[in-house]
């Protein structure tokens, strides 16, 4: 039987830290948990002079380019000399690639060539993110190119089942299992609320604030939520908008919402308090597999007005924790947050119900299940234990 304390993982990444995102901090979590229980992990990622924070565990740069037009963010190119006797000495019993990018393909053939299995972790749908940049015609092109490389892995973890429904309907794999996401409630409670704060950004008490929180890209739906605010402003419905997140789309989304506040990056204690300063969650992204700020709001007791997508479909119960609204409708995303700015009892309700749901998320029963994961697949290939 292969145990947690027997895996060797090395882990292929596009961004394991330099750029904070959701998907690489639940990245970091993962290698935490591995090496807590015996594991060993080495993780293969661009690096750069300046990250976001540091990272968990050993991390070794692989050969990059940044990404024109979006500098911020680097390519990995493959695997040189250097990478590869790295990984010889390291000796992995399996492969993990989060990434679907040129080093997670050469890591792939690398792994298939010595029979040690590779696991891939899906956490965005890279393949929607053309439509945002009026490149739509690329997306039939990325998905061939995300299935030839995820068919040649032994498995996928998705983040929901809704996301997992996704890819096997896109015909990407057909062994995945699902590796959810936690909510750190020592974090993230309604108790981190700070009406001073709030004051401070020239919101008063009485004022409903309607909360936007994420990296400030065109992917993640900011049309659809400035679209919708103003129609929110056309009804004379009384509201403020709050923003937390930083991007290079700022500027942008400043102009089109003039009235808003923008806090800019939040972490940590900072990032709980203004995320338990907001009264309504507003999410209307479809590029989500998961959703990590949505359950970080409802872990704070508010309601979630979300796009009926892959992500959010697993975590809000329409009508109970919040409201799930057909993508881009944004007649409709403005009525449902109409309704929560209104009638406050409703609002209170539906957080309440969130907070409940949030409790089921535990990171460490979470992570085992990656864990758990790798332990079948190397039994499935009779990789020997090291």
């Amino acid at each position: 039987m292969v145990k947690t304390a027997d895996l060797r993982i090395a882990l292929f990444t596009g961004n394991y830290n330099y750029v904070r995102d959701g998907a690489n901090q639940a990245l970091n979590r993962l290698v935490g948990y591995l090496l807590r229980q015996g594991a060993a992990v080495r993780v293969y990622s661009p690096v750069v002079e300046k990250p976001a924070f540091a990272p968990t565990g050993d991390l070794v740069d692989v050969p990059n380019f940044p990404i024109p037009g979006r500098g911020e963010y680097r390519f990995p190119m493959g695997l040189s000399a250097r990478v590869k006797r790295d990984l010889e000495e390291f000796a992995p019993n399996v492969v993990h690639i989060a990434s679907p990018d040129r080093g997670s393909h050469r890591a792939v053939a690398w792994a298939r060539a010595r029979g040690i299995p590779v696991l891939a972790s899906v956490h965005t749908r890279f393949e929607t993110y053309f439509r945002y940049y009026h490149l739509g015609f690329f997306e039939p092109v990325i998905e061939a190119i995300l299935r030839r490389l995820y068919r040649r892995c032994d498995a996928l973890v998705a983040p929901s089942e809704s996301m997992a429904q996704v890819l096997r309907s896109q015909r990407m794999n057909y062994d995945i299992d699902i590796w959810s996401r936690g909510v750190d409630r020592e974090m993230f409670h309604p108790g981190r609320r700070d009406l001073e704060w709030r004051r401070a950004l020239g919101i008063a008490d009485h004022e409903v604030a309607v909360g936007f929180l994420g990296r400030l890209v065109m992917e993640k739906g900011l049309d659809v939520f400035s679209d919708a605010i103003d129609e929110l402003n056309r009804r004379g419905v009384p509201h403020k908008v709050l923003v937390v997140g930083e991007g290079p789309a700022r500027q942008w989304f400043e102009t089109r919402l003039p009235d808003a506040v923008f806090t800019g990056f939040q972490g940590g204690e900072d990032l709980a308090r203004a995320v338990a300063g907001m009264d309504v969650f507003f999410n209307p992204s479809i590029t989500e597999t998961f959703g990590n700020v949505t359950l970080e709001a409802m872990a704070c007791r508010l309601p979630v007005v979300a796009a009926d997508a892959t992500g959010s479909e697993s975590l809000v119960l329409d009508g109970v924790t919040g409201r799930l609204i057909r993508p881009g409708a944004v007649h409709a995303f403005a009525e449902a947050l109409r309704a929560y700015i209104e009638q406050p009892a409703l609002r209170a309700a539906h957080g309440e119900a969130g907070e409940a749901r949030s409790l089921d998320f535990s990171w460490d029963r979470i992570n085992q299940v990656v864990a758990d994961t790798y332990a079948r697949l190397i039994r499935q290939r009779g990789v020997p234990r090291p």
